[in-house]
């Protein structure tokens, strides 16, 4: 199976560090849930805690849909 061209290290950071304004989706091409998180503040916080343990665990995936593992 195919991974993504995204680096798993800097995923996993960007949502750690600024994961309430979504950067981490806007690094992994999804503009538009990225903007979404960036104007509810992460979901209120449970949208970025949603996405780090999904990142952690390996199932986050681009906006290709190929999962960003490390």
């Amino acid at each position: 199976m195919e991974n993504s061209d995204r680096s798993f290290v800097a995923t996993i950071l960007l949502c750690f560090f600024l994961g309430t304004f979504g950067v981490h989706r806007f690094y992994a091409g999804k503009v538009g849930t990225g903007i979404l998180m960036l104007v509810t503040i992460g979901g209120l916080g449970i949208w970025y805690l949603v996405d780090f343990i999904l990142i952690a665990c390996c199932a986050f995936k681009d906006k290709n849909g190929l999962p960003i593992k490390p």
